[in-house]
């Protein structure tokens, strides 16, 4: 059977109930006919895909996805079908609604048709998690006043994950690169990456997509713009001659941006007549009005909620995915975090226990330590390196870099190094200096700086982060950061210099 057949029956069956969030691994090769490379680029079928990938693995677990993947038959679903002048005049009537310039043109047809037949359970369950995130979209696209309309990019962008992340490192539910979140205020430490903030990453998405309809005075070339980047978008614009309209400036865009705007008016489409089509949405797993913000005066470790107040690590990284690890730090301004309002009375009760205790896990000498360990793993028959990224967690760019692999390619019994990150907590004292020799004790003698005359440094040590050198010399964590928003958390190394005091 042809890898789409599969691919069709497995997102055509419907036997499953529930919806959750995780990260989403790289791009699976698709073997496209030439009618599906016309109708959509490589990145956004990914994301079709591997969302509905992750809603099995979510209900089945990481290993049984695949066996129910291939155990999948083709089931065919009540389709309605409608003539062309039926897409057509939805199609307009949506314009009609918009400030966005919706086309009704051959292209955009083809794509309304491709997911009203072929992609009907995304939308599904997209629909299902929209009732977590759309209402606070709206919230945010009303105050940037830019039309609600562009709620859906984040559907084309992430399928409605916040912790998607693409095989170049976009990241969020408006998958942000780093330079451009850390540029719209959305910082990234050994603790959060606030790319998969829902919030402030869909401020930050308002502001860009503001800012790309200002330079271009066009809804349609900003999205173009935020897919390719203006850099891209003002070339075509050269090479068109000055063409200032999205749909005559679409020949001459990166052909992955060609497909964008009629990927977004098809998301568009999919999700204001999906009841057309009869297509049913999934059950949210939780609505918006159904959480609740509590502020944190002290850091908290997230699986002590599980037996204080019953909420489990899963279910709070669902409603939290901006954590990186088991620590909520303190900082400020504080930290605030979502909570199921029926657990809000019982967080208050005990919350003044999660501080106490993690006060007294780190009187007793309880540290928490950033560990790299090398695994290997041996290809199994048929198993791609998407699918190895997928189960550890990890880029597939990783693993090819950690194994000089030069492209996606893998054979069966092949011996891949993969280098994983483990967040440990330590209590024994002689444990600590055994796995972080860099850590001090108050008896010890002060750690050595240096200086250029501007800064004081400290210069890195194996298992540190910035976190453990903030502890090291009693500095507030946010005044470290501070000092070295330059620096990736997520790249640092030993022997890496770091800013602890403005001279």
């Amino acid at each position: 059977m042809r890898l789409l057949t599969l691919l069709l029956s497995f997102l055509s069956i419907q036997i499953f109930a529930q919806d959750s969030t995780t990260v989403v691994p790289d791009s699976i090769h698709i073997e496209l006919t030439e009618e599906e490379e016309e109708l959509t680029y490589q990145r956004f079928l990914n994301v079709v895909e591997h969302s509905l990938f992750e809603y099995y693995k979510e209900t089945w677990g990481q290993e049984r996805a695949y066996a129910v993947i291939d155990s999948l038959g083709y089931e065919e679903n009540d389709r309605p079908e409608f003539s062309d002048s039926i897409f057509y005049a939805r199609l307009n009537a949506l314009n009609e609604n918009t400030i966005i310039e919706i086309e009704a043109n051959e292209d955009v047809l083809k794509t309304v048709k491709y997911f009203a037949k072929n992609r009907r359970r995304f939308t599904a369950v997209c629909i299902g998690r929209s009732k977590l995130y759309f209402p606070m979209y709206e919230e945010y696209l009303d105050k940037h006043q830019i039309p609600l309309e562009l709620k859906y990019l984040s559907v084309i962008e992430s399928g409605l994950r916040p912790q998607v992340k693409s095989r170049v490192g976009a990241t969020g539910l408006w998958q942000f690169m780093y330079r451009t979140g850390r540029m719209y205020g959305l910082d990234n430490d050994s603790y959060v990456d606030e790319r998969m903030d829902p919030e402030k990453a869909t401020e930050a998405a308002c502001a860009y997509l503001k800012y790309l309809n200002g330079l271009y005075g066009d809804w349609s070339i900003a999205l173009a713009a935020y897919n390719a980047g203006p850099g891209n978008v003002n070339k075509a614009i050269r090479r068109s001659g000055g063409q200032m309209n999205y749909w005559k400036l679409r020949p001459y865009l990166p052909k992955e941006t060609q497909m964008y705007v009629p990927n977004f008016i098809a998301m568009l489409y999919m999700m204001t007549h999906y009841a057309d089509h009869n297509i049913i949405p999934k059950e949210a797993q939780v609505y918006l009005h159904e959480v609740d913000t509590v502020c944190l005066s002290s850091s908290i470790r997230i699986n002590h909620l599980d037996s204080l107040i019953g909420f489990s690590s899963d279910d709070f990284q669902y409603l939290n995915p901006v954590y990186k690890t088991e620590v909520v730090p303190k900082t400020n301004p504080k930290q605030c975090i979502n909570l199921p309002v029926e657990k809000i009375d019982t967080f208050l009760l005990v919350e003044q226990q999660l501080y106490d205790y993690d006060l007294y896990l780190d009187s007793i000498g309880q540290n928490f330590v950033t560990l790299e360990k090398k695994k290997t793993h041996y290809v199994k028959t048929d198993e791609t390196l998407v699918q190895i990224a997928a189960k550890y967690n990890v880029d597939t760019r990783d693993i090819r870099n950690w194994n000089g692999l030069r492209s996606n390619k893998i054979y069966p019994g092949q011996k891949l190094t993969l280098k994983l990150i483990e967040y440990k907590f330590i209590e024994d004292a002689e444990e600590i200096e055994k796995v972080n020799p860099s850590k001090t004790t108050k008896s010890s003698s002060p750690p050595k700086t240096s200086d250029d005359g501007k800064y004081q440094y400290y210069t890195l040590r194996s298992g540190e982060s910035l976190w453990t050198v903030s502890q090291k010399f009693g500095i507030p964590f946010d005044q470290i950061q501070a000092l070295n928003r330059n620096i990736d958390p997520k790249r640092m190394q030993p022997g890496d210099l770091i800013r602890i005091k403005r001279l």
